[in-house]
């Protein structure tokens, strides 16, 4: 396992790497420096998110957990930059009820590459699970242009 912090207006951030695919990011306050090709890739593009000048990402990702999780984060991927959609219609998407896909959102293994932020409740903001919270989401919101979705 290979890591790589970094420095971003939401927090430090470092990129996780197993076998060849980013399998986490984690706000963490301790800085790693491994090296890798994906490393240096996936921190240049978290940089140029960070910075404004990226609206996707394109790595190699892999989702631990169950078929259900990796269903969730496979819906959540696909939400366009500053857009959101609600828990109730990945919900319907997948058949299922929407605590339970509030639940695999929180469990999200690689926030912002897979963007749960951009993830409502039916009447608006929700919680966040990472450092900072509400607070964090909302910045991500921002960054994004979806400021004016929050109400």
């Amino acid at each position: 396992m290979l890591k790589r912090t970094v420095p971003t207006p939401f927090g430090d951030l470092t990129l996780v790497e197993e076998d060849g695919a980013i399998t986490a990011l984690e706000w963490a306050c301790v800085a790693h420096l491994d090296q890798s090709d994906l490393l240096d890739e996936a921190a240049a593009q978290l940089e140029a998110y960070a910075c404004g000048k990226r609206e996707v990402f394109d790595l190699p990702l892999r989702v631990a957990g169950s078929r259900f999780q990796q269903d969730v984060c496979d819906v959540m991927s696909v939400i366009p930059f500053g857009f959101t959609r609600t828990y109730g219609e990945i919900a319907k998407e997948l058949g299922v009820p929407a605590q339970a896909v509030g639940q695999a959102c929180g469990g999200n293994p690689i926030p912002v590459l897979i963007p749960c932020h951009r993830v409502m409740g039916a009447k608006g903001l929700t919680g966040f699970s990472g450092r900072g919270g509400v607070e964090t989401k909302v910045a991500l919101l921002r960054h994004e242009g979806a400021a004016g979705l929050l109400i």
